[in-house]
């Protein structure tokens, strides 16, 4: 499992079939003042359609993330699966005993969510903690290797992980992770949690409201006690999302292969499925058109191709793993970040009768990528729970993160 460093390089011919596709794009029509109503407005998606085919500067971008982002490969051996080439940023501190910390993505992210925090986690400081970070491209996403055989679900992506920081040389690490992050690192928590991952912070906390059957205290508890006004505004911002939101899901949780003809044939198509995405669970973020371009573009020219990752989708919840809360307690400490734009907020309490909960941070604002919509709050949450005074201080023996 030797490591192999690693630049992105996209071929001259790739960014010309983009552009040959672009010039050949067939927009829809659109309903007179439908806005957001139905989707990525027409407007917008022409805006950037000609943004990318003829201003944007991909080479620009490549060169930056080459020059910001430490990257390498290195084959991963996953059990009963082929061995997998993964992808990975990989940024050590200056100080000798930073913490190791794991970040995992979601869909529609990918290693990039991790550009802003790098420089803040790896700081050194007296003030606070410093980490090593590492952020793989999962399988299917990004320069990873996508999986070839079916049933690849959320253990594999765990060990795929875990594997991975043991490589780097983290016998002991702690995670952070939202949207399949928080699922994975979950799963990381339940396999590994104790001798190698010691502790887990999310920004996108997920549980089941208590049943009678499995905790009737609880339940009794949920029945007579009221929500506060986060948790309602929480609550009602779960009930759009599961109403107005989740089409996408059924889709790529049912039937993937069939949207992943569209999306790996168009350009177009691809930049509208995930631009919805980018404007609907932010929180007012100001995206720059570079930035979203820059977002598609490692999915358009990713290793596998749009299609792969969302095959994560179907696998992990056809597998149940998705909805199994309630049923154990993960004993590793939690820390948990609110964000009152993320696209599922449930109570707290919820969140603690199914975890060992330590940290908790409440904002006034931001949504789903707080890596890169939020960075300086997030990383401020990393420094809290893990420096001194912090709830999982010392949580890595030996590895403090100060000088």
């Amino acid at each position: 499992m030797s490591e192999t460093p690693f630049s992105i390089s996209i071929t001259d011919q790739q960014l010309e079939t983009l552009r040959q596709k672009l010039e050949l794009t067939i927009f829809p029509d659109e309903l007179d003042d439908a806005g957001w109503k139905y989707g990525a407005p027409l407007a917008h998606v022409k805006r950037l359609v000609q943004r990318w085919k003829d201003g944007y500067n991909w080479r620009k971008y490549e060169s930056e993330l080459n020059d910001e982002m430490p990257m390498f490969t290195r084959d991963i051996d996953v059990q009963g699966f082929d061995k997998l080439n993964i992808h990975y940023v990989h940024k050590k501190s200056d100080v000798v005993d930073a913490i190791p910390l794991l970040f995992c993505h979601g869909w529609p992210g990918s290693f990039y969510e991790v550009r802003k925090l790098l420089p803040l986690l790896t700081a050194s400081s007296p003030k606070h903690p410093s980490f090593h970070v590492v952020a793989l491209s999962l399988p299917g996403y990004g320069f990873s290797e996508a999986p070839r055989k079916q049933g690849f679900s959320g253990v594999q992506y765990a060990e795929v992980a875990h594997k991975l920081m043991l490589a780097l040389g983290y016998n002991e690490y702690v995670t952070q992770g939202g949207d399949w992050g928080f699922f994975i690192t979950r799963k990381m928590a339940t396999l590994y949690g104790g001798k190698h991952h010691k502790a887990w912070h999310t920004n996108f906390p997920v549980g089941s409201p208590p049943a009678f059957t499995k905790n009737p205290i609880s339940f009794l508890g949920f029945l007579v006690t009221p929500f506060s006004a986060e948790e309602k505004a929480g609550l009602a911002r779960t009930q759009w999302f599961r109403t107005q939101g989740m089409g996408y899901l059924a889709e790529q949780s049912t039937q993937p292969q069939t949207l992943g003809y569209s999306l790996s044939d168009s350009p177009a198509g691809l930049l509208a499925w995930i631009y919805e995405k980018l404007h609907h669970w932010t929180d007012q973020y100001p995206w720059e058109d570079d930035e979203v371009l820059t977002w598609v573009s490692i999915y358009w020219f990713s290793r596998a191709g749009p299609t792969a990752s969302l095959r994560i989708y179907f696998e992990l919840v056809n597998s149940k793993e998705t909805t199994d809360f309630g049923n154990f307690l993960l004993k590793i400490p939690m820390g948990v970040s609110f964000f009152p734009k993320e696209v599922l907020i449930i109570p707290r309490a919820w969140v603690r009768r199914e975890n060992h909960v330590v940290s908790e941070f409440c904002h006034e604002s931001g949504g789903h990528f707080a890596a890169h919509e939020k960075p300086e709050e997030l990383a401020d949450d990393l420094r809290k729970m893990f420096g001194k005074g912090g709830a999982a201080y010392g949580v890595v023996p030996g590895k403090t993160g100060y000088a």
